[in-house]
């Protein structure tokens, strides 16, 4: 996905959200606001920073945009404090790029993935909670292409790369009634090569939107 469809995608959600909260605000406060349950579910739009990390300086490579959408579904870990367990699965673009004039190269990596991060939630203001998180996550590739400018070549992108990946997540959120947003990081911990002297690893930056119920 280009850059302009991602950023209208993200546009179209931020018009969106106001709609959501307005509907939720209408409704009583125990019935939209998890804090005042045990648990909570949630929609998430968002756009990916993702690049390569390798030994190998061909395999290594900079960062391209991509998006990803998903559900979560939260519980409360201790009824006396604000701790909380999130997993969900998400539809997540990764991969990255080189911009080399003689050797342009363009790799997407298309991940059905799981998160399981664990958060703790900071009462700011009323209605306002910061949330720190920590955690991981699992990553099944379901599809991508690279395309080599230069030969004019494109092949199937999990023809040079194991489509198992799982590493570290972590980042932190804001929480106003059922506005939700989060920044944050996905480090690959697994070497995804196939390529028996060589390593690599996943790496993303991620901003999400989207509402709480």
């Amino acid at each position: 996905m280009n850059v302009k469809r991602t950023i209208l995608l993200l546009l179209t959600a931020v018009s969106v959200l106001p709609a959501l909260a307005q509907y939720g605000s209408a409704r009583e406060r125990s019935r939209y606001d998890h804090h005042n349950t045990e648990r909570y579910y949630g929609l998430r739009l968002g756009l990916n920073i993702a690049s390569l990390a390798s030994d190998i300086v061909d395999l290594d490579m900079d960062a391209r945009t991509g998006f990803a959408v998903g559900g979560v579904y939260g519980m409360q870990l201790v009824n006396s404090t604000p701790l909380w367990f999130e997993t969900g699965l998400f539809y997540s673009e990764k991969g990255g790029r080189t911009d080399h004039p003689s050797n342009e190269v363009k790799c997407r990596l298309s991940y059905l993935q799981v998160p399981v991060v664990v958060k703790y939630s900071f009462d700011v203001l009323d209605d306002l909670y910061i949330q720190p998180f920590l955690g991981g996550y699992l990553a099944l590739g379901i599809g991508g292409k690279t395309k080599n400018y230069a030969t004019r070549e494109s092949t199937a992108s999990f023809d040079r790369v194991n489509r198992f990946d799982g590493g570290l997540r972590f980042g932190c959120g804001v929480e106003y009634k059922m506005l939700y947003g989060e920044l944050g990081l996905d480090l690959g911990l697994t070497n995804i090569s196939k390529g028996d002297f060589e390593s690599v690893r996943t790496r993303n930056i991620y901003f999400n939107i989207g509402v709480n119920f």
